[in-house]
């Protein structure tokens, strides 16, 4: 198991835009709040209940990161995430880092889209609203990051949040 990070806001949030032109799309905060609404979507129709707003800041790292994005999108709906993750120990390598550096950004697409009512707070939960954008833009990378992000909804269902906390090799 990778050694344990811990996900903390930086001192100064620095704003989405003063990332590198490439990765801007990447780190908007309407991306992010599409990408955590359609996992709270598919985390309710797991559960029936609400996504812990907690595992935004697991499931943006694990979605935006390419390889990892694949990883997941080969794995089984069914495989535990234990098993996933010791069939695939690369992914969690150097997780913590990239989750510590999304923090801020996971932070923007959450006010974004409590602000647009893509998503609803209850308590320590995401509940989705249905706002989203009924067209997508047709953009294969874009369909890979929402697919991703309903399958990560789903699968992370299926465990509690310090598990999978621990799991990725960070705490809260």
């Amino acid at each position: 198991m990778p050694p344990t990070g811990q996900i903390h806001a930086p001192a100064i949030d620095t704003g989405w835009a003063e990332h590198a032109p490439s990765t801007d799309a990447m780190y908007n905060p309407a991306l992010i709040a599409c990408l955590l609404s359609a996992a709270a979507d598919a985390h309710l129709k797991q559960t029936s209940s609400g996504m812990p707003v907690a595992l935004s800041f697991i499931i943006a790292p694990m979605t935006l990161h390419r390889v990892t994005r694949q990883t997941c999108q080969t794995a089984r709906f069914t495989t535990h995430l234990r098993t996933w993750v010791e069939r695939n120990p690369l992914v969690c390598v150097g997780f913590p880092e990239r989750a510590q550096d999304l923090v801020a950004v996971v932070r923007q697409g959450l006010r974004f889209a409590l602000r647009h009512e893509v998503l609803r707070l209850s308590g320590d939960v995401l509940l989705p609203r249905g706002r989203v954008p009924v067209r997508i833009p047709d953009h294969p990378e874009l369909e890979d990051i929402l697919r991703t992000g309903r399958l990560l909804g789903r699968w992370l269902a299926k465990n509690d949040t310090a598990t999978v906390f621990a799991l990725m090799g960070v705490k809260p």
